[in-house]
């Protein structure tokens, strides 16, 4: 197995195809097919399903892309390392966040320190976030969970009550609060199954006694509130996460203190990667300033 088989490897799966690989590596199609094929052909194992001009990993291969991955990373923190006399840190961050509102307060400013750097923001539930970062498809997270795992290192960002809402054109626009019972009453707004939200909600009527059921589910957060909008139903939202608009109208869980953290995480072991370290340091810093002004 020789590095440049392993490579050849990866950047077909990282990519998608021999082509792009080999236009990445600048490297003929011929000359990185060749080298994915002797490295099957020496393990005598099927990496890549062909399908005409497509490619897809096989479960073998999957699990090697794993390995790859971190093989890869760690090939480039030695290269950080050995250039780290440099004060210029550059790259790539992917952040995947379950609203992009707990991140705003630390990345304008972090891009303003660290313009070499360029950031991917995308949204996700807890569920979906912590499997994209164990998949190193991401490096940093924003998860509803203080406790997201132990391979994890994590910044609590604080927490704030859920609040139920909804839009002020229906009937109930004028009742400021409601309890869990009364809820079921009603048709509700939920997200997607992986939602911290949805599970400390669905947790809290479980000890009431009392189960409540989505009349609709919507995938991501801003989908519930264009549902809620129109009238659909009833969403619920961290007080954090809560946008003043004109349509809608917060309700309070009259019988329900049921506080939503909000934690920003990424994979222990990459803890040494620079653009991973450099954000985290920065987030800690502008996070202690938010918490005591006039201590900055």
């Amino acid at each position: 197995m020789r590095h440049s088989q392993l490579r050849a490897f990866h950047y077909v799966a990282h990519l998608g195809g021999f082509s792009r690989a080999a236009e990445f590596l600048l490297l003929t199609q011929p000359a990185i097919s060749e080298q994915v094929r002797k490295l099957e052909q020496d393990h005598d194992i099927l990496l890549f399903h062909r399908e005409r001009k497509r490619v897809r990993l096989t479960s073998e291969g999957e699990q090697l892309f794993q390995f790859t991955k971190q093989y890869f990373e760690l090939e480039q923190q030695m290269d950080e390392y050995l250039s780290s006399k440099s004060s210029v840190v550059d790259g790539e961050l992917r952040i995947i966040a379950d609203s992009a509102h707990h991140i705003t307060f630390v990345l304008g400013k972090f891009r303003q320190r660290y313009p070499n750097i360029s950031v991917v923001l995308r949204t996700g539930n807890t569920e979906e976030i912590l499997g994209d970062l164990r998949a190193y498809n991401a490096e940093i997270g924003i998860v509803g969970s203080l406790s997201p795992g132990k391979d994890m290192e994590a910044l609590n960002l604080g927490s704030t009550a859920i609040t139920a809402f909804a839009s002020r054109d229906v009937l109930l626009a004028s009742k400021k609060s409601l309890t869990i019972e009364e809820l079921s009453n009603y048709p509700l707004v939920f997200r997607e199954s992986g939602s911290k939200t949805r599970q400390k909600l669905e947790d809290e009527a479980k000890k009431q006694g009392i189960t409540l059921m989505p009349a609709i589910i919507a995938e991501g957060r801003e989908a519930v509130r264009e549902v809620v909008a129109s009238g659909a139903g009833i969403g619920f939202v961290s007080l954090a996460e809560f946008v003043r608009d004109d349509r809608f109208t917060p309700i309070k869980l009259q019988d329900a203190n049921i506080q939503m953290s909000e934690t920003m995480v990424h994979l222990t072991q990459r803890r040494d990667v620079r653009v991973i370290r450099a954000f985290m340091d920065f987030a800690r810093k502008t996070l202690a300033e938010k918490e005591n002004p006039a201590a900055s």
